[in-house]
């Protein structure tokens, strides 16, 4: 009998949370890592010199943690869950003290790009191990906690930033050194309390479709970072990119439908709620990032607050999720149904992005506060269900990958949500300003916040108005890819989430063809992990 048949191991709750414990420390660590550096950008490029790299320093993470992120599924099935998310927490800590130590702009954005590796791993294994010790009836009670740890250091990240940054006797390589004690204890907690049997299998690495996955999502990510930015959308680069991405990701296809054991097997995209809680993840994570990533913008231009004042504005927001997603998911334990929290959760980001949307110059700290608010607590009912219910319909032999899946699917739409927002930001600040000062001999460059309040105050009246409009088209723009995430929950055929002693399978997880083929290849065998 293999693990596959064999009954799950039961975890007490105390169990199960020892573990949390340590998964969840390990997460939020790099997770604040990748966010921290957004308020301190200007200062980091400026003291390294490299003002025209500051996309790359940006995005480097953001790139290399999707890419990356459907590989650490798959080779934990094949070497280990707890090894893997050992080996992610390592190339963490270790790229985050050599960001620390960078002499030069390069330096950095190598550093970066192995964080992004690490934060990869970190952020899909934590999804899977829950899933490995926590039955999916039971499992929303925790995942809860897995959606309010990643909103909060999504926003937090920018206000321990800005506090770093304003704080003389720290400075900005702290950004970076702040992380590794916390990622050091949680490397220790995880190595004490992480012990489960797990599948170990003698499989070959998927060499093909690991190639072709990682350089067809690098290719688009590439495209979808820069174009606009480092070159322009009509370009060489811009059509090189596009055409080197449809190669590549056909090439993914022929290879994981050959391969032995696939990657991202081709079965997944044969199962109904795999494709569309992948198709509602990237929606959200358009949703997300674009407002997160311009929402301070607005604040530090529009309301001339501070780095540190613009991260408290964002507070409301971790308040609304962090309840909204522990509530949620204790509900979703108790009763067994999940779809409703979903389709409510992308309504109300749909609504506080319309709100926003209405946002002007004289904006209260209060109204502000609210929308925010009503976009996080939908955020919460969202994020964390989409991937409960993609495990609650696959089968523990596709658990990992599924899961890696919808992951890499809502970091895919963050970078769409930030190319796409940032390309609206831009054209639309240029045009309002050549509307309002073309007849006084054209836009000023635009710098920092402090420099563009130090302008005439006939230009800053102008640049806020412009700002102010072209930020309420980039909330706008948002609403359709929520209203889009709705259609696809609400398509979505809700299963109750199952119990101890459940079904392994279901119409939607029975394996395909290819799945006698992997266990010719495969051997199987409990090992202690």
């Amino acid at each position: 009998m293999t693990l596959l048949d064999a009954p799950q191991r039961t975890y007490t709750h105390r169990q199960v949370l020892e573990i949390l414990s340590g998964l969840l420390l390990a997460l939020m660590t790099s997770m604040l890592s990748t966010s921290v550096v957004g308020t301190a950008l200007p200062t980091i490029v400026g003291d390294l010199g490299g003002q025209e790299q500051l996309s790359w320093v940006a995005s480097a993470t953001l790139l290399t943690m999707t890419v990356s992120t459907p590989l650490w599924g798959k080779l934990s099935d094949i070497f280990g869950r707890k090894r893997l998310f050992q080996i992610a927490l390592g190339l963490f800590v270790a790229a985050s003290v050599v960001a620390g130590l960078s002499q030069n702009i390069g330096m950095l954005i190598a550093a970066r790009a192995v964080q992004g590796l690490g934060t990869g791993g970190l952020s899909a294994l934590t999804q899977v191990i829950l899933g490995d010790i926590v039955p999916p009836r039971e499992r929303g009670r925790y995942s809860g906690y897995v959606g309010a740890v990643f909103g909060i250091s999504t926003v937090a990240g920018p206000l321990l930033g800005g506090f770093i940054v304003d704080t003389d006797w720290l400075g900005w390589r702290w950004c970076f050194y702040v992380c590794v004690p916390l990622a050091v204890v949680a490397f220790a907690v995880v190595q004490r309390v992480l012990r489960f049997d797990h599948e170990s299998r003698d499989a070959r690495i998927d060499w093909w479709g690991a190639t072709t996955l990682t350089g067809g999502a690098t290719a688009l990510m590439l495209l979808l970072s820069f174009g606009g930015h480092e070159f322009e959308w009509n370009s060489a680069w811009t059509y090189a990119l596009g055409a080197l991405t449809v190669v590549l990701v056909a090439g993914a296809v022929v290879a994981e439908r050959a391969a032995s054991s696939p990657i991202l097997p081709p079965r997944l995209f044969r199962n109904r709620t795999f494709v569309l809680t992948s198709i509602a993840s990237l929606l959200v994570g358009v949703a997300l990032f674009g407002a997160m990533i311009y929402l301070p913008q607005f604040l530090q231009i529009v309301k001339g607050m501070s780095p540190t004042e613009s991260g408290l504005m964002t507070l409301p927001m971790v308040v609304g999720l962090f309840l909204s997603s522990i509530v949620s998911g204790r509900i979703a334990s108790s009763t067994g149904r999940w779809k409703a929290f979903p389709a409510v959760g992308l309504v109300l980001v749909a609504i506080g992005l319309f709100l926003l949307s209405r946002l002007h110059v004289d904006s209260s700290a209060l109204e502000i506060g609210v929308y925010i608010t009503i976009m996080g607590a939908g955020l919460g009912m969202t994020m964390q269900m989409l991937v409960l219910a993609a495990q609650n319909a696959s089968s523990r032999q596709d658990m990992a990958v599924s899961t890696s899946g919808v992951t890499f699917f809502r970091s895919l739409g963050g970078a769409v949500g930030v190319a796409a927002f940032g390309a609206i930001l831009t054209n639309r600040v240029k045009d309002e300003l050549a509307l309002r000062l073309g007849s006084a001999g054209g836009a000023p460059a635009l710098g920092t916040p402090e420099a563009i309040h130090g302008l005439p105050p006939q230009v800053v009246k102008a640049v806020l108005e412009s700002y102010t409009e072209a930020m309420q088209t980039v909330f706008l723009v948002g609403v359709p890819a929520a209203v889009l995430g709705v259609v696809a929950v609400l398509f979505l055929k809700e299963v109750p989430l199952r119990g101890r002693g459940g079904p392994e399978t279901t119409p939607d997880t029975a394996p395909g063809p290819e799945a006698g083929r992997h266990s010719r290849h495969g051997r199987h065998e409990r090992s202690r992990v």
